[in-house]
């Protein structure tokens, strides 16, 4: 620890003519410790902070117990990301900084649409039970996908040339298209009704019903249509209600 006095003292000569802590700090600790063993850190830091001047130097000290491992090295990115305010007078020098807590991540993405609600699906709007529902949407899953596929392969003109990237989900499920063909069929109910109650353009719900309603009449079992047909929302909000069903309305996604 005494070659450490040694060290400054052989150096001040050649101390940097900016750097006042060197000539107006430095100096002043170094003698003072002069001739003293340095035994511990105890006495070095009372050592230093026993320094003082007649023009009014004062210092404090305290020890620092952290680990400060070698050879990390901090990015540019990293440095500008620090919550620093650089002072006038030699900002490389001079700067606070602020002890700012990390932000808090960022809000959860809204989904890009709302879930199905299974109790649309119930017997009064369909004509079907649930069991009859299940295995039809079963058997509507593989050449719905291969529809999908055939559709993109011609969008593509031809197979992907590469990974296929990650598709934003269709604006109705198969179930939900198949339930819009199944309203259509059994209540008359007209297209830009049932897109306000699902939250869509009247577009998708036309292209629903004519991507569903030929797998429908393949694969699933006959629709037999209502005594009544349903022409408002707020009719078939009341038939629903009537059955224990409630017909609350998708809100559109935000664009």
């Amino acid at each position: 620890m005494n070659c450490f006095a040694a060290h400054k003292q052989r150096h001040w000569p050649g101390t940097s003519k900016w750097n006042k802590i060197e000539h107006r700090l430095f100096s002043h600790i170094t003698m003072n410790w002069r001739g003293r063993p340095l035994t511990s850190h105890e006495v070095i830091v009372n050592t230093i902070a026993a320094t003082a001047t007649a023009t009014g130097l004062t210092v404090r000290a305290g020890l620092d117990p952290g680990s400060y491992p070698e050879g990390v090295k901090v990015s540019g990115e990293q440095m500008a990301a620090l919550p620093i305010d650089r002072h006038d007078w030699h900002g490389d020098w001079n700067y606070t900084l602020r002890p700012e807590p990390p932000a808090p991540p960022p809000p959860p993405r809204p989904p890009a649409r709302q879930p199905e609600r299974p109790d649309w699906t119930h017997p009064a709007l369909t004509g079907l039970d649930a069991s009859d529902w299940n295995q039809m949407i079963s058997a509507l899953k593989l050449p719905y996908q291969a529809q999908r596929d055939a559709e993109l392969y011609v969008a593509r003109g031809g197979p992907p040339a590469r990974k296929p990237a990650i598709r934003h989900p269709p604006a109705l499920t198969l179930a939900e298209q198949a339930l819009v063909t199944v309203l259509r069929q059994r209540f008359h109910t007209p297209q830009h009704v049932l897109a306000t109650l699902f939250g869509v353009v009247t577009g998708t719900i036309a292209k629903a019903e004519r991507q569903a309603r030929p797998m429908l009449e393949q694969y699933g079992p006959q629709i037999k249509p209502a005594r009544k047909p349903i022409k408002t929302l707020a009719e078939l909000t009341a038939y629903a209600s009537a059955h224990g069903i409630d017909l609350t309305p998708k809100t559109k996604p935000a664009c």
